[in-house]
């Protein structure tokens, strides 16, 4: 029996298959597509993504593959100066293609041991006590003791779980795709800037010889957006924007997307979780749906891997669905607030003005800034000390720096007294004795995610928390 079956290997799916191959879980991912997407929904990793890249030892890769831009101007494209002082080591965007992370992810994973079938479908499955069958397309049956479903926004997997997916249907949609343009730079960068003075979901943003991403409002909402639009009507709705079709031709991939908002009602039912779009979707305002998945996974993956090799405390597994859902739900709420600053309305276009004069002032746009980019998230330890529940940036030690001690997925005591001790639990929890002049704090307990779970210096305070998140000491569990 397989110990994990991930549904879609898109990026959520991928990180997840390699959190959980860390812990030496038994992984298969069953992508429907045969061959990686073209398609380049996404255009980047912010700084809470870049941090996870760092912290599995990934990051030179991505950077190798990217390109640096300064934060500013995300929040429903209003320009601001970038905010300063965050607390982050990345203050910045990393433009990187999606079919570019889905390949890093996809090569670290398989790396790792994941096995990664293409070009197979789930049409169904069941849901027992200690496992869960599920049928593909061709007939074949799988057995796994836990699925998780990774499959998008029209996920199949929650369709088979009956789980709701309350929220707005889409009142809006865009036409997206790469295509050569014929119009001069100059031309083409004029007709943009004015446009843009309105119409905030038009763009045409070069990529290389003559190649253009190109952006343009649709004509309304189509019945089923799996269906990509034909090379004429993104044509017509050039002409009909921006008055001119830039002598458009040549287009290597088309799509669509709109501005409906959805949650997932739970993550988890029994032995089936959800994870990226399937749990979520929403406008893509701020460019955060790639990242919220990933950093889904990231959250998920050590727990999972817990639960698989006996060790999860009783309720661990459960905080994946109340620490995730908040913070996707606030996700939710940021777009919903983004479409509306960017309506062409009056009372929106007042409201926009209003903001974009709020956000010249450091704090207003560094609390937007920091919803965007995922740095600010607190989860719910309960009261204590300012750090608890919150993920400690890549702080400086005396020998090296933080995230280069967390490749290997396990937890962390960061200890600068040198009088504590993991004894009984350094199976799944490192112990580093080292000082950092960044860090106020006498020793923090990392999980594996990187979010801290104690901060003290007391011996015994530290066992009582070690089982909260890393379960009984090892001898215990056998007696």
């Amino acid at each position: 029996m397989i110990d994990v079956i991930v549904v879609g290997g898109g990026p959520t799916g991928m990180m997840l298959a390699a959190e959980l191959r860390l812990h030496a879980v038994r992984v298969l991912v069953l992508e429907r597509d045969a061959e990686p997407t073209k398609i380049v929904r996404s255009l980047g990793l912010h700084a809470r993504s870049i941090e996870i890249m760092e912290q599995r030892g990934l990051l030179d890769r991505f950077l190798a593959l990217g390109r640096r831009h300064p934060l500013g101007g995300f929040f429903a494209g209003i320009p601001a100066p970038a905010p300063e002082r965050l607390d982050t080591t990345h203050p910045y965007v990393l433009a990187i293609p999606q079919p570019r992370t889905d390949q890093l992810l996809s090569e670290h994973a398989s790396a790792l041991g994941a096995e990664i079938r293409r070009g197979t479908e789930v049409v169904g499955l069941d849901r027992h006590d200690d496992a869960v069958n599920v049928e593909l397309a061709d007939g074949t049956r799988l057995r796994a003791r836990y699925l998780v479903g990774c499959d998008g926004g029209r996920s199949t997997v929650r369709r088979l779980l009956g789980v709701a997916f309350p929220g707005e249907p889409s009142r809006a949609e865009t036409l997206l795709g790469e295509m050569a343009l014929t119009a001069s730079p100059d031309t083409i960068t004029e007709v943009m800037t004015e446009v843009r003075k309105t119409q905030l979901r038009f763009g045409a943003m070069p990529l290389a010889d003559g190649v253009y991403r190109v952006l343009a409002p649709a004509a309304g909402v189509a019945e089923d957006r799996a269906v990509a639009p034909t090379f004429e009507e993104m044509k017509q709705q050039l002409i009909a924007t921006a008055g001119t079709d830039f002598g458009a031709h040549s287009p290597r991939w088309l799509s669509r997307f709109g501005d409906g908002t959805r949650q997932a009602e739970h993550y988890r039912v029994g032995r089936v979780l959800l994870a990226g779009d399937a749990a979520h979707i929403h406008p893509p305002t701020g460019g955060q749906g790639l990242n919220l998945g990933v950093q889904d996974a990231f959250n998920l993956g050590w727990k999972l891997a817990g639960e698989i090799n006996g060790w999860a405390p009783a309720n661990l597994l459960d905080t994946y669905e109340s620490e995730r859902h908040p913070v996707a739900a606030d996700v939710l709420d940021n777009t919903r607030a983004q479409m509306e600053l960017m309506s062409l309305d009056a009372g929106p276009q007042a409201v926009r003005r209003l903001m974009s004069q709020l956000m010249q002032f450091d704090e207003v746009s560094r609390y937007l800034t920091e919803k965007i980019i995922a740095t600010a998230i607190r989860y719910d330890f309960g009261e204590g000390d300012p750090l608890l529940g919150r993920r400690l940036r890549d702080i400086a030690l005396r020998r090296g720096r933080l995230y280069a001690q967390m490749h290997a997925g396990r937890g962390l005591l960061l200890d600068q007294t040198g009088n504590l001790s993991v004894q009984g639990w350094s199976d799944r929890v490192d112990h580093i004795v080292d000082v950092s002049e960044e860090l106020d704090a006498p020793a923090v307990l990392l999980r594996p995610d990187g979010h801290v779970a104690w901060v003290g210096r007391d011996q015994q305070d530290l066992l009582d928390h070690l089982p909260v998140w890393f379960g009984q000491r090892a001898g215990a569990r056998a007696m």
